[in-house]
């Protein structure tokens, strides 16, 4: 009796154990934040953005209904994803499903270091390209509601060659200094660049938001910055720059996330005076 209570006791923990490392895996935690500025044109105000990054081909639900369900509940204006949408350890059928049901959403993306190292990268962005998706390669668009505009600008991840600074002074040419900008960017750790590059709101992911979260302490690793690292998730603003970092959706090398469940941002843009980000 004694050896039978001692097994049900395991079992129970073992179970309890393992739904909580799969919730950390498969709970999807959505962010709201709206931010403010008066660089904004008027029409912009109210302007929605659903922000996903580093999805690693990976599923979250049937056909990505879990996904689904909270972009479409939300409503944006434009869906922005902040690279390492694919991964050649999981299945980029996961990544395609996803995209063939967002068409009625504008979506634009830009590259992360996982689609540097893709193969068969070619082959996956002209699909995407097909599917209505936006690639900005180190380059800007104009976004335009009623006459007045912004400037939506992507640059590659520096592991396709070319650094941050060069990639982002590329696709700066010929804009208009006076235009709010909003960047795509794979990488947060260059964030004093975007800061000297008078950037407006910097979207970006990459650090996975630590991978594990402590307590007091925030991220434990991410990639380029190391132990205990400084932009692996939230808020951070200097000067003009406002830098909104997601801790992402899937993973890669390391499989499991803790304390730090994927990760979804709804950005509402307003227009009006310059402050912090209000939660």
């Amino acid at each position: 009796m004694k050896k039978l209570k001692i097994f049900l006791i395991t079992l129970i923990g073992v179970m309890i154990l393992g739904i909580f490392l799969y919730s950390q895996n498969k709970w999807i935690s959505v962010e709201q934040i709206t931010v403010q500025s008066t660089r904004l044109p008027q029409n912009f105000d109210g302007f929605k953005i659903m922000h996903l990054s580093d999805l690693h081909g990976q599923y979250f639900g049937k056909n990505q209904s879990d996904l689904l369900k909270k972009i479409n509940t939300f409503k944006p204006d434009l869906i922005a994803i902040t690279g390492d949408l694919f991964d050649s350890s999981y299945d980029d059928e996961a990544s395609f499903s996803l995209i063939e049901q967002l068409s009625d959403y504008p979506v634009y993306f830009v590259t992360g270091n996982h689609e540097a190292w893709e193969s068969h990268f070619k082959e996956l962005k002209e699909r995407l390209v097909q599917m209505g998706v936006r690639l900005l390669h180190n380059e800007h668009a104009t976004l335009e509601i009623n006459g007045q505009s912004i400037e939506l600008v992507g640059i590659d991840d520096p592991d396709f060659g070319s650094s941050v600074d060069n990639n982002l002074r590329i696709a700066l040419q010929e804009s208009e200094s006076n235009k709010f900008k909003l960047l795509l960017s794979h990488r947060p750790e260059v964030f004093e660049t975007y800061v000297e590059s008078n950037i407006d709101l910097v979207l970006s992911g990459h650090a996975h938001g630590g991978q594990f979260r402590l307590p007091f302490i925030g991220g434990l690793v991410a990639p380029n910055q190391g132990l205990f690292p400084e932009f692996s998730e939230g808020t951070h603003t200097k000067n003009q720059t406002t830098m909104i970092i997601s801790r992402g959706l899937g993973n890669s090398i390391i499989p499991q996330r803790l304390f730090n469940r994927p990760h979804l941002i709804e950005i509402t843009l307003k227009a009006g005076a310059f402050m912090h980000p209000l939660f």
